[in-house]
């Protein structure tokens, strides 16, 4: 079950129908059903959840706090959110173990060393479009004739 803390909802302007017990079991499934519907309709859904240790996650907000120039990255509120950090990991759990399936595959990549993140994002992209099996349409014999002609029509003005 996936918790959500009530401030955050009270926040919300959610319709009075969707704050009970289910909420998260129907947002999963339309979740899912969409993303069938996109596969179905011929787009290749792939989703990528980049894995930030807290250890690196402190590292980086104290480099964004030490540096000026990165200053602009942060926010107060990183430091409230982080008290949810486990809070968080169940969420995010739920949603990649209830959202997954063979049409929109979840990858997890460990994110704390950015060049491995890039390679394993690079690679799965590289590999869902070989999937593909992509090509440039053929020309017909008939269609090359139409072009050549054009192509005469174009020179002669």
């Amino acid at each position: 079950m996936v918790r959500v803390h009530p401030e955050m909802l009270h926040r919300q302007t959610l319709p009075p129908g969707l704050m009970g017990d289910d909420i998260w079991k129907h947002r999963f499934q339309d979740i899912r059903h969409y993303e069938a519907y996109l596969a179905r309709n011929g787009v290749v859904v792939r989703k990528f959840f980049l894995h930030l240790s807290k250890q690196e996650q402190k590292r980086r907000f104290l480099e964004r706090l030490e540096t000026p120039q990165k200053n602009w990255k942060f926010s107060a509120s990183d430091i409230q959110e982080r008290a949810y950090w486990d809070d968080y990991m169940q969420a995010y759990e739920a949603m990649i173990r209830h959202t997954a399936s063979e049409v929109a595959p979840w990858y997890v990549v460990p994110a704390d060393n950015k060049w491995f993140t890039r390679l394993v994002v690079a690679a799965a992209v590289i590999e869902t479009l070989d999937s593909l099996a992509l090509a440039y349409p053929t020309v017909s014999d008939e269609a090359r004739a139409a072009l050549q002609a054009a192509h005469r029509q174009l020179l002669a003005e």
